[in-house]
């Protein structure tokens, strides 16, 4: 019954005309920015920030939470529609969302990316509202050697998941790994592999590579066909919403990925993203029905699932914040930085200090949720309006889109250069027929990795028993090795290549 008192006072809180309104504000500038490449939730809410000192703290909350999972919605619409990832956790919607999208099934892809979407989100709020404490105990178990064990599961996964050749795929996510060694490193605060450049001493962002070798290097390999060969959206739309089929094959889809997003979204260290290539993974490893088109190829389930684990995760990723005051991504930790702005100190004595702005945040995430369904379905027919823009006018505008959202970030014409020499990279390796997928996500989990190992290292004085001493981290390990295992397996490795033959 206490939970549903909460909520009642939760609800008497969000209901409120102001904050109603900065929900809305705070939905639409996150659809808005997920839609346009490069300009991430984290920068927008870094520069509205100083905007919130003259709110009141739950409004303020509640528009960045809008922004935040606003954003999530928005970077499936370019992911299907351009082949651009708006966000980190849209790289692996681009995979099947663009093929369907090719095939003159945006519609549906969009439809199925938004309504799976919703569900998730709703049901991640649900958990944060009815699981917060005791998920907390659960985070809590983790430690740095466990995280690295995570880590290396997934990028194992990531193995599994990428298409074509695994030399190709391992190869990708070295090259990941290594991109994500450039920069200061966090133990001794010495530049490395930066080659006496001021402007790579912070690393390479994640937006560079992104655009340059999802967006400019699409367009050059676009630019290098012959004019009749060139990929031109001609295929006609059919119908905006998915079939009844495409409901059958979603439903169950959408409810793996909510449950893979609510169990990752709470471990700190980018759990939506984990979550959204997990979810890709769990599918393509699920039985294809007959009659059913194969992964990469434009299945419906490859664009639902890791949409739904996404946005379960990007709810229930407040729970460590809020339970724990540990943000468990950029974003959240911004979310620290507006909490403190407002004298309230994030961790376990949110709920009982301040009830009003803990279960008001909570409640305004399920009217943010109704709002971007409301928001975003019957704009469907307008996303795909973009796709009848005329090639010259289409591409040009993509990339000044990419350079502005890139120079936006950093405000630094370094940054522009480097998604140009991506993209150079980008066309490299569609030309060798390599997915670059695992590429971003070794990029992303290499640091994260690395700080963990290091920690774990620490700890332990340099025992690296530590890793398998560890009950859970041992598990985690076992199963990577066991996934591994799997995969190499002739039988499987063939029935792999198989699958993912291109037409």
């Amino acid at each position: 019954m206490e939970l549903f008192d909460n909520l009642a006072l939760g609800f008497g809180v969000a209901f409120t005309f102001q904050n109603l309104i900065y929900c809305f504000v705070g939905c639409l500038l996150g659809t808005l920015i997920g839609v346009l490449p490069g300009i991430g939730p984290v920068a927008t809410i870094a520069m509205l920030l100083p905007a919130t000192y003259a709110l009141p703290p739950v409004a303020a909350l509640i528009m960045l939470a809008g922004i935040y999972y606003g954003a999530q919605y928005g970077g499936s619409t370019t992911a299907i529609l351009v082949n651009l990832p708006g966000e980190s956790s849209s790289v692996v919607t681009v995979i099947d969302g663009y093929q369907m999208a090719r095939k003159g099934r945006a519609g549906p892809a969009l439809a199925a990316a938004g309504l799976g979407s919703f569900f998730a989100g709703c049901v991640g709020t649900l958990i944060l509202a009815a699981f917060a404490p005791p998920l907390t105990e659960v985070a809590f178990k983790f430690g740095p050697a466990e995280y690295f064990s995570l880590m290396v599961l997934g990028l194992i996964g990531a193995v599994v998941l990428a298409s074509g050749s695994l030399l190709k795929a391992v190869a990708m996510i070295v090259l990941g790994l290594l991109m994500g060694l450039v920069g200061t490193d966090v133990n001794s605060g010495v530049a490395r592999f930066s080659f006496d450049i001021p402007e790579l001493t912070d690393g390479i962002g994640f937006v560079t590579i992104a655009m340059g070798v999802f967006g400019y290097g699409e367009i050059i390999a676009n630019l290098s066909r012959p004019d009749d060969e060139r990929e031109v959206f001609t295929a006609k739309v059919e119908g905006l919403f998915p079939t009844k089929d495409d409901f059958k094959r979603m439903i169950p889809a959408v409810l793996r990925g909510t449950a893979l997003g609510s169990a990752l979204g709470i471990l700190p260290g980018g759990g939506a993203l984990l979550a959204a290539f997990a979810a890709y993974t769990v599918e393509k490893k699920t039985k294809l029905k007959p009659g059913e088109v194969p992964f990469g190829q434009g299945n419906i389930r490859g664009v639902a699932a890791p949409e739904a684990a996404n946005n379960a995760g990007a709810q229930t990723s407040f729970i460590p914040l809020l339970t724990l005051g540990i943000p468990p991504n950029a974003v959240m930790a911004l979310m620290v930085g507006a909490m403190t702005i407002h004298n309230i100190q994030p961790g376990p004595q949110v709920m009982t200090s301040n009830p009003e702005l803990f279960w008001g945040l909570i409640a305004s995430m399920w009217i943010g949720n109704a709002m971007l369904i409301i928001l975003n379905l019957p704009l469907i027919g307008i996303w795909i309006k973009l796709l009848t823009v005329p090639y010259r006018w289409l591409y040009p505008s993509i990339v000044l889109f990419c350079a502005v959202g890139v120079y936006s970030t950093n405000n630094n014409t370094f940054d522009i250069w480097m998604v140009g020499a991506f993209g150079l990279i980008g066309y490299i390796f569609y030309k060798l027929g390599t997915e670059p997928a695992p590429l971003l996500l070794g990029f992303i989990l290499g640091p994260m990795m690395e700080e963990n190992l290091r920690r774990a290292l620490l700890l332990s004085r340099g025992d690296w028993s530590v890793f398998v001493t560890r009950p859970l981290s041992a598990g985690l390990l076992a199963a990577a090795a066991l996934l591994l295992i799997i995969v190499l397996l002739p039988a499987v490795k063939n029935k792999r290549e198989e699958a993912f033959v291109e037409d």
